[in-house]
């Protein structure tokens, strides 16, 4: 076939990165098989927002399959500042000599060595600016559709892959078809020359079996082991499978289903060929 290929995998990969003032991300997207549609999404802490949105877009870009997106954040720029929790210092001091107060087992108070307990050194944030988160989020969110596209890149490639083999598989299935076809052709004089010597064999008989007998014992025979029907809906399964490969779509269902159909009538078509 010449028709270009309208199937879709539901396996791929995709990635993008992007970066804005100090801030660089990157994003992971992957797809499995799966019955219906899953989307399921992994956000470093303080963008759950983007969530939602995230979600949304990948539901407008695919119907099925088991979608992992994965966004990674890194911040650049200078170390992080500390300030002394002054406050805190001051009460573990104060509290500190009241309870070792009259004692020597204490010894001379040192500042530094309540530096130590959590929260006496802390971290100094900056006010995010708005605008700039803003803008940054978007930058995000656009990176994240380039990564979905290299997905849907990927799924259409390897769908173009199982187009191709199944194009095959289904030439063959046809080649067989019709040589099975031609080969039943000869099927009524070959059964008949064999039940002619079979009978005449078995029975030992003098004269030979008349002709009429024997013809009637070969037609009750062609009977039970007639292929053509099996034939006449391999060729329309194949037939089916062919216009599924080329309308594409969901049609992965459909497919398993002529597969069974097709097993199905083989077998019924060797039993009779044997």
């Amino acid at each position: 076939m010449s028709t270009m290929p309208k199937i879709f995998s539901m396996t791929g990969f995709g990635r993008s990165a992007g970066s804005f003032g100090k801030f660089s991300w990157n994003w992971e997207t992957k797809s499995v098989n799966g019955k219906g549609l899953d989307i399921k999404c992994r956000l470093p802490h303080g963008l759950e927002d983007l969530d939602l949105k995230a979600r949304k877009i990948a539901g407008q870009n695919f119907s099925r399959g088991n979608i992992n997106l994965t966004l990674s954040i890194r911040e650049n720029g200078n170390a992080p500042s500390y300030r002394v929790n002054r406050e805190l210092l001051d009460e573990l001091i104060k509290t500190a000599r009241e309870m070792f107060e009259g004692t020597d087992s204490f010894g001379p108070l040192r500042p530094d060595s309540f530096l130590a307990v959590k929260g006496v050194i802390e971290p100094v944030e900056e006010e995010p600016d708005v605008d700039v988160i803003q803008e940054r989020d978007n930058l995000i969110i656009a990176d994240l559709e380039k990564a979905l596209s290299e997905l849907s890149l990927a799924r259409k490639v390897e769908g173009t892959n199982i187009f191709q083999t199944l194009e095959l598989q289904l030439a063959e299935i046809q080649a067989l078809i019709e040589r099975a076809g031609r080969n039943s052709e000869s099927q009524p004089q070959a059964i008949r020359e064999q039940l002619k010597q079979q009978m005449e064999i078995l029975l030992d008989v003098t004269p030979a079996l008349p002709e009429e007998r024997i013809t009637q014992e070969a037609v009750m025979l062609m009977i039970k082991v007639d292929v053509r029907e099996e034939l006449d809906r391999l060729r329309a399964h194949t037939s089916t499978a062919r216009k599924l490969l080329i309308d594409g779509r969901v049609i992965g269902r459909k497919l398993d289903f002529l597969c069974q159909e097709l097993n199905r009538e083989v077998n019924t078509l060797c039993s009779k060929a044997n």
